[in-house]
């Protein structure tokens, strides 16, 4: 098992054996260790963090979850928003992984053509009940596939957020959805924490 290889240890050259690989140290990961299973919310942030983050575009997802506001944003506003943005989805995809017990990832065939530079890899995951549909759009920054935006039963990560989020701002402007992440951030740490 890899879990003490680096974090960019995954073979990003293609984007499905990107997910491939991303997804099946992780759920790996998760079934070798009790405590992570157990909820032990601290080390599945730690996985979470260490193994999936480093392929994630951060700056292009916060903006597409922002959308026209992105750009009224400040640079300092742009990397809290990121900052904030990346904890709260961290802490979403950590509490998924709690969930994990004898799922497998399955990839549907990958439709894109060798010069395609966006693309999206679709997968299911498979256990008791229904599969679950879990899709990934990736872009080919560098050379190298980073992932953008997850669809998680039909729905978009960036597209859910983009309505609340332009709520916010509307209604308290950019600083305000920062306060609101951070609150929100703040509030999901502080429960972690009397577990």
């Amino acid at each position: 098992m890899t879990l003490g290889a680096p974090a960019m240890a995954a073979d990003a050259s293609a984007p499905d054996l990107l997910i491939r690989q991303l997804s099946l140290e992780t759920l790996e990961a998760v079934k070798a260790d009790k405590s992570i299973q157990g909820g032990d919310l601290q080390k599945i942030i730690a996985l979470v963090d260490g193994k999936v983050m480093p392929h994630v575009n951060f700056q292009r997802m916060t903006a597409s979850a922002v959308g026209r506001f992105w750009r009224q944003a400040t640079p300092e506003q742009q990397k809290r928003l990121q900052d904030e943005f990346k904890t709260l989805l961290v802490r979403t995809y950590a509490g998924a992984l709690t969930q994990v017990k004898d799922q497998t990832i399955a990839l549907k065939p990958l439709r894109a053509g060798a010069d395609d530079t966006e693309v999206v890899v679709r997968t299911e995951i498979r256990g008791k009940g229904d599969p679950i549909q879990l899709d990934y759009r990736l872009e080919k920054v560098s050379g190298v596939w980073m992932i953008f935006d997850v669809n998680v039963l039909g729905i978009w990560l960036a597209d859910q957020y983009r309505n609340s989020f332009a709520q916010e701002i509307g209604a308290n402007g950019i600083d305000g959805l920062i306060k609101t992440l951070a609150d929100k951030n703040q509030k999901a740490s502080s429960a972690a924490v009397k577990v």
